[in-house]
């Protein structure tokens, strides 16, 4: 792929530097491509890393500390004296990660040889990108950059209700429930998905009363059904209180306080009073400004970027691509780096390929829940013939010296084939264990391959194993 001497050329302009942007732009340096990277924002990181994944990290393990040390190690035998939440220095510490990575990228950038600009790329077709100043230099002229191929990676922001907007003080999203400055006596989330219950579990260890709102019939609508229950019923017994099938119909703020009207299942009005209004009921594609129409890109439906992922996340437009969150899938950060170092490779000429089948979900509640592939109603409802297998975090035997044995491990294998179609846990360390299920799905392996591989012991691991086992109703400690 040819480059001029013109400082303003490129191979690769990335448009957004999140997960999906800034991997894609280190892989497009160490395959020799030169490569531009346009960041509105002036930490590089995207929502993830800067107000979405890491920070809210960082809160729950901080918060599930702190609910340890109050309330959880009597069993052990370790008895504390008085327990103090020093909030300021505890979101100090989550600050820390944060610049400490975000600094990280930047020394990625420029070990890859990546250009960053701070602005909003903007397309003006034929491979142009217009590229606006922000903050101090929003008044200089645009400068216009240009490539051979050009990467949507803008990804998306909190989906605000039109009947309670949001004003960054009582009514808020995920970025100002990240940052209180002091733990609201009662917190009210809308939206049982993976942010709200999230947000929800650090706030309520932290000792806010807590109450989830729900339109649907279970919380975190991706699980399988039998997982879902599971983590209500432990939410629940940690405090939260979590009303299912129930419609916020609005909000009103009057001195100081937030006033939440809703319907119930049974149809029936009520109201909750709360301090803070955590609205976390999805995000929406970030394509604003972005003048996909000067470069002949229309939206679908959903407001999403259409391409076609078997010719490399192409769009309409001839060499403009787009991954993560402005295109189809779930919105998640892993997703938009596989697919950024899929559109790299195969500019580059290389076989980049993702596998949408094989990507694994995540909740970062206590317990965790993790997912990849089929749930047992999916499968079912494809029309396959399923045989399940279970095994309980009860009957392992690190899962009791951790003093962690709530949940479960669940195959769901081909019944005729025995090929692996989905693995879903719900309990501690989820989210690790789950990479061995997403590892043999994506060789294409069956439940009798987990079953007959040797897992060392005592480990939560052999929860998959003997889960896979009993696939074949071969589990042998249950």
């Amino acid at each position: 792929m040819g480059t001029t001497n013109d400082s303003q050329a490129f191979d690769l302009i990335v448009i957004g530097a999140g997960p999906g942007g800034y991997v894609a732009a280190i892989r497009a340096g160490q395959l020799g491509l030169k490569t531009a990277l346009i960041e509105a924002n002036e930490r590089l990181g995207g929502t993830c890393l800067n107000v979405g994944c890491i920070p809210s990290k960082a809160l729950l393990e901080s918060s599930e500390r702190y609910s340890a040390l109050k309330d959880g190690l009597d069993e052990h035998g370790i008895s504390v004296g008085s327990v103090a939440l020093d909030l300021e220095r505890l979101m100090s510490r989550k600050q820390g990660i944060v610049t400490e990575l975000t600094s990280g990228i930047v020394g990625l950038m420029k070990k890859n040889k990546v250009t960053v600009f701070q602005g909003r790329g903007e397309l003006l077709g034929a491979g142009r990108v217009a590229v606006p100043g922000v903050g101090d230099a929003a008044e200089e002229p645009a400068r216009e950059l240009r490539a051979t191929s050009i990467l949507i990676a803008t990804g998306s922001a909190p989906v605000e209700l039109p009947f309670l907007p949001f004003d960054g003080e009582f009514i808020v999203s995920s970025t100002e429930a990240l940052a209180f400055d002091e733990v609201p006596k009662r917190l009210v989330v809308i939206g049982a998905g993976a942010v709200g219950l999230e947000l929800g579990s650090v706030w309520s260890r932290l000792g806010a009363e807590v109450t989830v709102l729900e339109m649907l019939p279970q919380a975190v609508a991706f699980a399988d059904k039998q997982i879902a229950k599971v983590l209500e019923r432990s939410l629940k017994g940690q405090g939260l209180n979590l009303m299912l099938q129930t419609k916020v119909t609005g909000a009103t703020v009057r001195e100081n306080e937030i006033h939440v009207s809703y319907e119930d299942k049974r149809g029936e009005a009520g109201e909750l009073a709360c301090d803070k209004l955590l609205v976390a009921v999805g995000r929406r594609p970030y394509t604003a400004g972005l003048g996909l129409e000067a470069a002949g890109i229309s939206l679908d439906e959903a407001g999403r970027v259409p391409v076609k992922v078997k010719e490399g996340f192409q769009t309409s437009a001839p060499g403009v691509y787009a991954i993560g969150d402005v295109i189809e899938g779930p919105m998640l950060a892993h997703k938009a780096e596989e697919e950024g170092i899929a559109v790299v490779e195969r500019l580059a000429g290389l076989a980049g390929l993702v596998n949408h089948a094989v990507i694994p979900n995540v909740v970062y509640t206590h317990p965790e829940v993790a997912s990849v592939g089929l749930t047992e109603e999916a499968a079912k409802a494809q029309g396959l013939e399923v045989a399940v297998g279970k095994f309980y975090f009860k009957a392992n035997g690190r899962a009791k010296s951790m003093g962690e044995t709530e949940g479960l491990a669940k195959v769901v294998a081909d019944a005729t084939s025995d090929r692996l179609l989905g693995v879903h846990i719900v309990g501690a360390r989820a989210s690790e264990m789950i990479a061995e299920a997403a590892m043999a799905m994506e060789f294409g392996g069956s439940a009798e391959d987990l079953a007959r591989t040797c897992h060392a012991h005592p480990t939560l691991s052999e929860i998959l194993k003997e889960a896979a086992m009993a696939v074949d109703n071969r589990a042998i400690h249950s």
